[in-house]
């Protein structure tokens, strides 16, 4: 069974961007909008010389991320939609580069699964 619904799985693969948070081992935030894919379970991204960015030196020493995908539906009415993935991460070796994998372990989604308008429900699952 995979970690994502069908419907979620169409949305994340319909959109560009997402929004990658990590933490050095004090707490110091950092977000980062980046591209990435969908891979079985996991979300993959990569760059240029990822080991020169601060999220690298963050999951190195402190291998947890969560990430963000949303847009809006529609403005009138307002409907917000996306998927927040809270998870491990590693670095991993990829063709003759670097990059990110991220392993969901919470998965929570808004507007994907029920798209009833409205207020949409927030949908939160432990993965595994």
């Amino acid at each position: 069974m995979s970690a994502f619904t069908p419907a979620e799985i169409e949305y994340l693969r319909t959109q560009p961007l997402m929004r990658f948070a990590t933490a050095s081992p004090t707490g110091r935030p950092d977000v980062a909008p980046v591209v990435f894919e969908v891979d079985g379970d996991d979300i993959v991204t990569a760059g240029f010389d990822i080991a020169k960015t601060v999220r690298y030196k963050n999951v190195t020493a402190n291998p947890r991320a969560t990430v963000v995908i949303d847009d809006l539906a529609a403005v009138s009415p307002w409907s917000p939609r996306g998927i927040k993935i809270i998870g491990s991460c590693i670095v991993e070796v990829n063709g003759g580069g670097e990059r990110f994998r991220i392993s969901p372990e919470v998965i929570i989604s808004w507007a994907i699964n029920d798209t009833t308008p409205g207020i949409p429900k927030m949908e939160r699952r432990v993965v595994g």
